[in-house]
């Protein structure tokens, strides 16, 4: 493929199996996409799929599953840990291979129109296809989550960049975007007390002044009585996850609490796990090009 563009798109639903299954079956009707990965979590009642392939491929796939999941999810009976607006509720463009980020904007703009057109569902552009500096960030996207912007996306400053300023009445609203690699990141702590995940999130997260490039919050995961630090990495190489490990467990002890473990959702680049490897294991001249895999 000349131009390989991978494409993330978060559903609101991680419990009903045939309804991942039927959205995911869209992805792979597509000529010419490669299916990645895809990951469920219920007590987030939250899909992550992943695919790559040609650009207009990936913009077919990603349409097709957005329509399924707008025919399928009931936002008005969606109940979750993780924040959310729509059925289906962001889309994110990344760049692979021979494409630029700004293409990857263009595709965004594509598919928001497309959307909005033809399912009647209003669309935000956020990250680098933003079209309002509030809106670069996706949880000033989601404020309110879509109880609260059912309520305000009348307002001027909510009113959405594609389509009508009303939720759709099953699928809510999308946030389409184009960004570099993310890694998705959740570290569990050994209590049930949510605060003290806040308090940690809080210490971390760019917002609050914490690390650059780090947002997180503070969630509870009800089935297993845990609190979980939930955090988005938007660029590993500016803070690796072992920094923001390290000090989420700095911080853990001076409540007395102790990581149980970590989780990544989705995939993630080699690098970040060979960093965190390097830094942990002290090594000394490491290079990629010691990793076996790489040489076969």
């Amino acid at each position: 493929m000349s131009k390989l563009v991978e494409c993330v798109p978060n559903f609101s639903e991680g419990r009903r199996p045939e309804v991942i299954e039927a959205i995911v079956n869209e992805v792979k009707r597509v000529e010419g996409i490669e299916l990645l990965d895809v990951q469920s979590d219920a007590s987030h009642n939250r899909s992550v799929v992943t695919f790559v392939g040609e650009p207009a491929a990936v913009k077919q796939a990603a349409f097709a599953s957005c329509a399924k999941a707008a025919e399928l999810i009931d936002m008005e009976q969606h109940h979750g840990e993780h924040p959310r607006i729509g059925a289906t509720d962001v889309i994110p463009f990344i760049p692979i291979k021979g494409i630029s980020l700004d293409e990857c904007v263009e595709l965004a703009n594509e598919l928001g129109q497309e959307i909005a057109e033809k399912l009647d569902i209003p669309v935000y552009m956020y990250e680098a296809a933003a079209k309002r500096s509030e809106r670069k960030n996706l949880p000033d996207v989601r404020k309110g989550q879509y109880e609260g912007l059912k309520a305000a996306i009348s307002e001027p400053e909510r009113k959405p960049d594609y389509g009508p300023a009303k939720m759709h009445p099953r699928a809510g609203a999308t946030v389409v975007g184009a960004r570099q690699c993310l890694i998705a990141y959740n570290i569990n702590l050994s209590t049930g007390d949510v605060a003290i995940a806040k308090k940690i999130a809080n210490a971390i997260r760019e917002a609050k002044g914490g690390f650059k490039y780090c947002r997180a919050m503070g969630i509870m995961i009800e089935e297993r009585n845990v609190a979980q630090v939930t955090i988005n990495m938007i660029n590993y190489e500016g803070t690796p996850l072992y920094r923001v490990f390290e000090t989420v467990k700095n911080e853990a002890a001076r409540y007395g609490v102790n990581i149980i473990g970590s989780e990544i959702v989705g995939l993630v680049p080699m690098q970040a796990l060979i960093d965190t490897a390097d830094y942990y294991l002290r090594l000394e001249g490491f290079s990629r090009k010691q990793v076996m895999e790489e040489n076969i």
